[in-house]
């Protein structure tokens, strides 16, 4: 369900960093309450559940926001009733997802109470969630009841998309800046009671990571193999695509320093890129790489003679015999390597619109893409 439900096994105080950042997670919970009752629609709750589960309560869980006990147990109260989810068991599964024990220290007196105070939250959801129904049965329906279960839906993604194949980070700027640092999974699992402050501090080389935000990872293993053999059925699609990606690669061409050796990562099922080189630089010398044979053979049949073919894996940390590398969208390789250490004069990487790198060419709107310049 919601991203894993956490308890703690001790308390820990908010640091002095992160002290502003408290007041700012408050602030922006008492946000999310009252656009529910300004604007209320299904989408915004379920966004809005999303969100909080995985800034405001999520760092609350970890690290309490209040010294005082009543303070907090207020504090969660107000946060149960918010998301529908009793925070004290949220805290609980939570923590213990991050292989906590939670209770096995304490005494049978504070356990008793903290169960005790578990029913309390419980209760003052379903009494919320009745009143809702008997006042206003239908926004309880048709608002609250689709927005909520949504919310829990992207929670599950997140959970789900975080963990599958182990922790897994993203570093996305827009991502962790509305999400408060929450791309930083690795890095949260192995200091689960640091700050969200310090998390971008503790990043390691080689941690699992990808390029999307959790609730998108899915599409990795929607793999772009399958959106490129639709484009080879279909001759009005393959026109369409390539004039989109001539007209990037001659917006670039100007800025390009002298190329003779041009290496084309991954442009075998649909080479477009190789079919464009023949139209904007004729005297290029085009070499393919693919690690699949079929690939390449489908590449052959479209392009006849004057291109170089080589079945192998194209390996970012070893340098490359050109003078321009093109890197595909569907790269499966360490796509932040190639951007910060590339292993050619210049490279040209296909990413995503939003993924923008100076200089760079949109590719186009529909196809979400632009086609970014590095140099060595």
């Amino acid at each position: 369900m919601m991203r894993a439900i956490m308890p703690a096994t001790t308390v820990v105080r908010p640091s002095t960093g992160a002290a502003a950042g408290v007041g700012v997670f408050i602030a922006l919970s008492f946000i999310h309450g009252f656009l529910i009752l300004a604007v209320p629609s299904a989408p915004l709750v379920a966004l809005l559940l999303w969100w909080n589960a995985n800034t405001v309560s999520h760092n609350f869980i970890h690290r309490p926001f209040f010294q005082s006990r009543t303070a907090t147990r207020a504090y969660a109260a107000y946060l149960s009733l918010l998301l529908g989810v009793p925070q004290s068991r949220w805290r609980a599964r939570h923590l213990a997802h991050h292989g906590a024990r939670p209770g096995h220290a304490r005494a049978p007196r504070r356990c008793l109470a903290a169960r005790g105070w578990a029913w309390a939250e419980a209760g003052l959801v379903v009494a919320m969630w009745a009143g809702m129904a008997i006042i206003a049965p239908r926004f309880f329906l048709t608002v609250y009841a689709p927005g909520y279960v949504a919310g829990l839906g992207l929670c599950w993604l997140q959970g789900h998309y975080e963990h599958a194949g182990g922790a897994t980070s993203h570093y996305g700027r827009l991502y962790n800046a509305a999400f408060f640092n929450d791309g930083y999974h690795v890095e949260h699992h192995e200091r689960p009671q640091a700050s969200w402050t310090d998390l971008p501090s503790f990043v390691r080389p080689g941690a699992r990571q990808s390029r999307w935000p959790p609730v998108l990872r899915w599409i990795d293993a929607a793999s772009l193999d399958s959106l490129e053999r639709v484009v080879l059925w279909s001759p009005l699609l393959q026109r369409l695509v390539v004039a989109r990606h001539e007209r990037a690669l001659k917006a670039l061409v100007p800025i390009l320093p002298s190329v003779s050796r041009v290496t084309v990562v991954g442009g075998g099922l649909f080479p477009r890129t190789a079919v464009v080189l023949k139209r904007v630089m004729p005297w290029a010398a085009v070499t393919i790489v693919d690690m699949r044979e079929a690939n390449l053979g489908i590449a052959r049949r479209i392009l006849g003679d004057g291109v170089r073919f080589e079945c192998r894996q194209y390996d970012p940390g070893r340098p490359e015999d050109a003078d321009l590398v093109i890197i595909p969208l569907a790269f499966r390789g360490d796509r932040d390597r190639v951007y910060r250490h590339p292993n050619a004069p210049v490279i040209l990487i296909h990413d995503w619109l939003w993924v923008r790198h100076q200089p760079s060419a949109r590719v186009s709107w529909l196809l979400v893409k632009r086609l970014n310049l590095v140099r060595r």
